[in-house]
């Protein structure tokens, strides 16, 4: 029996169950912690000011009107900027100062994205930040099998482990690529490990408009049709292939999720000095400018269709031609792109556990703390690839996924600020303690030494002789030992078996309805 149908099976059977047994089971089980979206306390790094956000600004209403962008292969949306009042000649479409701006302003400045376990929904925008794992990896690591292609196995761990991780928000969308199941079908697969194995909010395909529209359906099915009608349950990405240019592809699959009101990441894909100048402020232009028309003509398609402003922007090594992470260019270029969404009224998605390495070691580790902490005083509301990736994002690793996932549970306190209460302030420690004890054993400490400090689940700070005894681990082998501990310890959310047997109907239909293929 397929692995999911089992689980599913097996969670229908508990919920028809019940009595002693199954409240044992429920009281030894392992507990999964879960914690709510981060809504911050602390205030936005404003890197510009007024004068070089406006400069920006008219660069970029410059380029969409004296330049202009290309949606190509899409008669049909050339027809609806035609109607908009845009000029288009060919391919190209050239947009009147202040068009995209004002089709813009339809879009919401946040919403919710509904999980099909209420108490995991999201709110993207505002001064929220919801963290979602890596994404679109052909490649996967660990210690023990090294770097190898991805399989639907993988992919299936790598759900269950975004399931067990407290402060991972959002299951994620192609957190690796099965690479064993055919490129037509394997989205089926994809979405079903979401749906059966988590009961967090998960993304959508975009790889092709038809799967875009299998997503839509899938949906229906998960949650009722009248309920995806009226509310967001996807956050999908579309990419723009910069510079400027919007593939029919991905433009397609933007337009079946704004006519069914679920949400997309309207992101540039780019890496500057490559495909963006070398500059901050003109990589932010074209950020902009990009951002700008791909929102509006999401509003073309339906007004009031939640977006994103999404920028994956990193910099090129000049020597070599790969792209580098961790930045101080990279840092600009996330805030000032910060700054520029909420002047728009946008959520605003960037940075990520960024990292060129190839093993989870020092440079990951340095890259990875400069792009996550960047991306919390940046402002962003949803940060893809928040744990997982590895070299230049080409590879999932298992463990820098808990590794990653380990330190959000830092930025997530981080972001709650300074405690400013009675308690907060200490006085009663202070009084108490006097010259020249301790706090050790005073009351305040007492009353608060359980939740005072931040705890990692992974990072060793025993004596150096307790290390060395339990076998000198580096983090790496205790972030495999942690691996296993959380898979071992998965059990699937239970799922109504009615819908769990209408899921499998559906993907085992649209599998068999046409041969594989793999190009």
């Amino acid at each position: 029996m397929d692995e999911i149908a089992e689980q599913s099976a097996g969670a229908g059977r508990r919920a028809r169950g019940g009595g002693g047994a199954a409240r044992r089971a429920e009281r030894t089980a392992p507990k999964i912690e879960f914690a709510r979206f981060i809504e911050r306390r602390i205030p936005n790094l404003e890197i510009l000011n007024e004068e070089a956000l406006e400069i920006i600004e008219h660069n970029a209403e410059t380029v969409l009107e004296e330049i202009g962008v290309n949606f190509v292969e899409n008669p049909a949306a050339l027809d609806l900027w035609r109607a908009a009042g845009a000029d288009v000649q060919g391919e190209r479409v050239r947009i009147p100062r202040g068009l995209a701006r004002k089709l813009c302003a339809t879009a919401p400045r946040e919403f919710v994205q509904h999980a099909r376990n209420p108490e995991r929904n999201v709110t993207i925008g505002g001064k929220n930040l919801v963290l979602a794992p890596v994404y679109g990896p052909p490649f996967v690591r660990d210690l023990e099998g090294g770097r190898r292609y991805a399989t639907i196995e993988d992919f299936r761990n790598f759900v269950k482990l975004g399931h067990m991780s407290k402060y991972v928000h959002h299951s994620g969308g192609t957190v690796c690529e099965p690479t064993d199941v055919a490129v037509n079908k394997r989205h089926l697969d994809m979405l079903h490990a979401h749906m059966m194995l988590t009961d967090k909010p998960y993304m959508g395909s975009v790889t092709e408009p038809s799967r875009a529209a299998d997503s839509v359906e899938m949906s229906k099915i998960l949650f009722g049709s009248d309920f995806v009608d009226q509310n967001t349950v996807m956050t999908s990405l579309v990419n723009i292939n910069s510079p400027l240019t919007f593939d029919s592809v991905m433009m397609g699959a933007l337009e079946v999720y704004a006519r069914a009101n679920q949400a997309c990441i309207i992101s540039p894909f780019i890496v500057g000095g490559a495909m963006a100048p070398v500059t901050v402020a003109g990589t932010l232009t074209q950020v902009l400018a990009e951002v700008l028309a791909g929102v509006a003509y999401s509003q073309l398609i339906r007004p009031g269709a939640p977006v994103i402003f999404g920028a994956f922007v990193t910099s090129i090594d000049m020597n070599s031609g790969a792209p580098t992470f961790g930045t101080p260019e990279a840092a600009h270029i996330t805030l000032g792109a910060g700054q520029l969404a909420r002047r728009l009224g946008l959520p605003f998605r960037s940075a990520g556990s960024f990292c060129g390495s190839k093993l989870p070691d020092a440079q990951a580790a340095y890259e990875t703390a400069n792009t996550l902490n960047i991306g919390l005083l940046a402002g962003v509301n949803f940060m893809l690839h928040a744990c997982g990736w590895l070299e230049g994002g080409l590879v999932s690793s298992y463990e820098k996924y808990v590794m990653d996932a380990d330190q959000l549970g830092a930025l997530q306190r981080l972001s709650q600020g300074i405690d400013m209460s009675a308690n907060g302030q200490g006085m009663d420690a202070l009084r108490e303690v006097g010259p020249g004890g301790h706090f050790l054993g005073c009351g305040h400490t007492q009353e608060n030494f359980k939740s005072a400090f931040w705890k990692t689940d992974l990072l060793d700070y025993k004596p150096f002789e307790t290390w060395e005894e339990e076998g000198a681990r580096d983090t790496s082998t205790l972030a495999s030992a942690r691996v296993k501990k959380m898979l071992g310890e998965f059990q699937a959310p239970a799922i109504d078996p009615g819908v769990a047997e209408a899921l499998a109907e559906y993907v085992a239909k649209k599998k068999a309805a046409v041969p594989d293929a793999f190009m």
